[in-house]
């Protein structure tokens, strides 16, 4: 992988979208890439929070918030270990 696709799934990284072949990838790279790497992921982290602070908040639906909700406990349930209940 060179520099710049590092650069490419440092931002991927950053927002958790990597999948689990694309991280050990990436992980490689930026051993290899070493400081500058880091430094890369810093600027995208800042990046990142930066932008996340400057959105205003939406109304989210009741839909949506049972949606969640939802997800939560699949997960919750997944990582238990137990069997999902209705």
């Amino acid at each position: 992988m060179n520099f710049e696709e590092f650069q490419n799934s440092a931002r991927l990284y950053v927002i958790g979208a990597l999948e689990p072949e694309e991280l050990q990838d990436f992980e490689a790279a930026r051993k290899q890439y070493g400081a500058a790497a880091e430094e890369f992921i810093n600027q995208c982290y800042s990046l990142h929070e930066a932008f996340a602070l400057s959105l205003k908040p939406a109304k989210a639906s009741a839909a949506i918030k049972d949606r969640l909700m939802s997800m939560v406990r699949e997960r919750s349930q997944r990582q238990s270990g137990s069997a999902p209940t209705s």
